[in-house]
């Protein structure tokens, strides 16, 4: 999902609080998006593979942004050993942000934290960049998460079998 031809060129390049920020990004991108209060912000985009529901929250007094990114994966209770076993594997490979799986119903989940400066303001290349990272892992490793659920893998399967790398082109 990197590269997005989305024109965000007339956005402000000042910076914001990370709620506002955000909120502003996604109706750059045409993203319908809706508050939840003063600290939350809630949007839906469409992806390769899914549609992904998107969360912001934000703890001013800690000048902290969260960003969570829900593929619509909830995972059965017989299969939350391979998933937390995968999970595990991939998060060794991310640099920013980790998968989770919420114990209390199963769901999969992207989190992506970032804190801001003493001012607690956030500038659009940090927003823009924290959605893409976070969407991009989605994309990458939802097959992964199929595969378990799905096509009865291993957590080792799926993970080769999702991230073998093509040559040349089709």
């Amino acid at each position: 999902m990197h590269g997005h031809d989305e024109d965000i060129s007339d956005m402000d390049d000042g910076d914001a609080p990370a709620v506002d920020m955000f909120a502003a990004l996604f109706e750059a991108r045409g993203w319908a998006c809706e508050m939840s209060g003063d600290d939350e912000l809630a949007a839906e985009v469409k992806g390769s593979w899914t549609s992904y529901q998107l969360r912001v929250i934000a703890r001013e007094d800690d000048n902290v942004v969260q960003l969570l990114v829900l593929p619509d994966i909830t995972v059965p209770d017989n299969l939350r050993a391979s998933m937390y076993e995968a999970i595990g594997l991939i998060n060794e490979q991310l640099w920013l942000g980790h998968f989770d799986l919420w114990s209390s119903n199963g769901m999969l989940l992207m989190r992506h934290g970032a804190l801001l400066g003493p001012n607690g303001m956030l500038g659009v290349d940090q927003a823009q960049m924290l959605i893409d990272a976070a969407i991009d892992e989605c994309e990458r490793f939802y097959p992964v998460f199929q595969f378990i659920i799905w096509g009865d893998k291993t957590p080792e399967e799926a993970i080769a079998s999702a991230l073998i790398e093509t040559h040349g082109e089709a």
